[in-house]
């Protein structure tokens, strides 16, 4: 009986080694393998977050050597206002109108702070889970594709922040001195947040585009016959998604959002006229076909007869 935890413990074991990419290179796996796999990413995956969430939730209020504290760095847009327009004029701060509402404030943000954070070690998580059934080139260009989407994120995120102060100058003015301005803490965390995570999740539309484009879903043909009516709807989308009918806010990322779009489209010209190119010189067409020149292809080796042959 003492001998039956050792054995599960070797089953265990070995069952993660014929699961690893050594042992097992096509990456196939039992539906019961599938599932405790899921399992134990998932369990990876939170732990991540869970510990993010407390080190977010610490850094709330505590300065980590130079750089300022979670709390100094959200609040700093508020802070940016005239004073003159603030209920406390002598010190930068915001309202607590319940009683947990501070507790609940830091719990939000240090689950966002620790979602960012940790966003490398539980999307590596994710990747790991999809990857045993992919090729090497497909594993490859996941990598890829993870690294520049935690880029634009991060862009579209820094971007925000930055539009928060004049979006609130702009916000704040409409009342004149009828109003002065005592923002709650609840209200303004999540009007921060909300713009920080509009920013980021738009900034990714240039990577989707040129996945779907890669993959043949979006050809260059279709971008640009639609590219009136898609960045329309861009601006309408900015008009909708940004927070407290912000105008700056919505200028700002309706242009970002197109400027990123243009970027995708031609980018999709390059690989589709690549593409183009490379069918024609093989014989799977003409060059009329893709919309091409002739002088756009290359002409083929021309083939030595046997009267070239010495």
């Amino acid at each position: 009986m003492a001998r039956i935890p050792h054995r599960r413990d070797e089953s265990r074991r070995e069952k993660k080694r014929l699961r690893s990419r050594r042992h097992n290179p096509d990456g196939t796996m039992t539906l019961r393998d599938h599932l405790y796999e899921l399992k134990h990413r998932l369990g990876l995956a939170l732990l991540a977050l869970l510990v993010g969430c407390i080190a977010g939730f610490l850094w709330f209020q505590w300065r980590v050597g130079p750089v300022p504290s979670l709390g100094d760095l959200l609040t700093g847009p508020y802070c940016a206002l005239n004073p003159d327009d603030l209920l406390t004029r002598d010190k930068c701060a915001l309202l607590q109108t319940k009683p947990f509402e501070a507790f609940l404030v830091q719990f939000k943000v240090g689950l966002a702070a620790g979602a960012v954070l940790t966003s490398p070690f539980w999307l590596y998580q994710i990747w790991a889970f999809v990857t045993p059934g992919l090729y090497d080139n497909e594993r490859k260009f996941t990598r890829i594709f993870v690294a520049l989407a935690s880029f634009l994120f991060i862009c579209g995120a820094v971007l925000a922040y930055f539009v928060v102060p004049k979006g609130l100058e702009v916000l704040i003015s409409f009342g004149g001195e009828q109003f002065i301005t005592a923002l709650t803490a609840n209200d303004y965390i999540s009007f921060v947040l909300a713009m920080l995570l509009i920013f980021g999740v738009s900034f990714e539309l240039p990577l989707v585009i040129t996945m779907l484009n890669r993959i043949g879903v979006l050809p260059y043909r279709n971008l640009k016959n639609w590219r009136r009516g898609i960045i329309f709807t861009l601006f309408i989308f900015a008009a909708v998604a940004t927070p407290g009918t912000d105008p700056i806010g919505m200028l700002a990322l309706a242009a970002s959002m197109t400027v990123l779009f243009e970027l995708a489209v031609q980018i999709a010209r390059i690989h589709d006229r690549r593409e183009a190119r490379k069918a024609v010189a093989e014989g799977w067409g003409d060059p009329e076909d893709y919309d091409l020149k002739p002088e756009d292809v290359p002409e083929k080796p021309a083939k030595a007869g046997l009267d070239d042959v010495t």
